[in-house]
């Protein structure tokens, strides 16, 4: 089983690097079929199966010889990874596919970012509806199935959660930006960041928004000092770390917030 999903995390990715590369540039994801970002030729199937098409032409195009980014073969290693430890993790269960999809958004999110300083709202916008649905139909999302007298009342309460979700991670994405902002002068949070962080809070509940929130600055700082260094410019792609924030909250979330309460004598 362990090696079907890393097959089908690979496949994924293949169709994630579509996204990656398009999106930015608002073009359908479906149409044109897959061809070289170079000479436009489109590929031969062959050509396009994860990991082999890319080792056996040498990462170059068949036709024009031109270099293919190795962020493609990246990309789907990553996700096939992520699949199989994703497997391990949540087992065969309806938490399995709410989460594989939250992270592929992630994924095309952390990339798209890096590259063109956006968030495209297909993913933003998307995922969080995506986790107010599966929230809907997966009550175990929110903890909302055990100790409910009704199924009714538990899907309600998990949508209920993830509609508090949302909006307390994307309020405050957007607060944080309203006052670096005023203390700035100029623009210091992107739009693209708020809806992200709705995204995040939809799946994962309000506490672990709000730990996702104070998490990403850790490692966010420390990619922003070495970026002034180098660039010379205080602006960075936030949202990779909100994901790294988000990919850390969902699997040691409940011990971390355990931690810090415990700490302050509050637990």
């Amino acid at each position: 089983m362990g090696l079907f999903m890393f097959v089908l995390g690979a496949i994924v990715g293949s169709f994630l690097n579509v996204c990656i590369v398009r999106m930015p540039h608002e073009k359908s994801v479906v149409k044109p079929r897959s061809h070289c970002v170079h000479c436009k030729k489109q590929l031969l199937w062959y050509d396009n199966i994860p990991f082999i098409s890319y080792i056996l032409l040498g990462g170059r195009c068949r036709f024009c010889k031109e270099k293919i980014s190795p962020r493609y073969f990246l990309v789907e290693l990553i996700t096939a990874i992520t699949f199989v430890i994703f497997y391990q993790y949540f087992g065969l269960t309806a938490l399995l596919p709410a989460y594989l999809t939250m992270v592929c958004g992630f994924i095309v999110a952390t990339f798209v970012d890096f590259e063109h300083r956006i968030i495209p709202d297909e993913i933003s916008i998307g995922g969080m509806v995506a986790g107010l649905l599966f929230s809907a139909f997966i009550p175990e999302l929110h903890g909302a199935a055990a100790g409910t007298g009704s199924l009714i009342l538990a899907h309600l309460k998990s949508l209920g959660w993830s509609l508090v979700g949302a909006l307390v991670g994307g309020g405050s994405i957007y607060a944080m930006g309203i006052l670096g902002d005023f203390l700035f002068r100029k623009e210091s949070m992107g739009g693209g960041d708020v809806k992200l962080m709705a995204m995040v809070g939809a799946f994962l509940g309000w506490k672990l928004a709000i730990l996702t929130f104070f998490l990403a600055p850790f490692s966010g700082a420390v990619y922003g000092i070495m970026e002034k260094i180098r660039t010379k410019d205080t602006a960075i792609a936030y949202g990779p770390f909100l994901v790294a924030g988000a990919i850390i909250s969902l699997f040691w979330g409940d011990a971390i917030i355990l931690w810090i309460l415990s700490g302050y004598g509050l637990y």
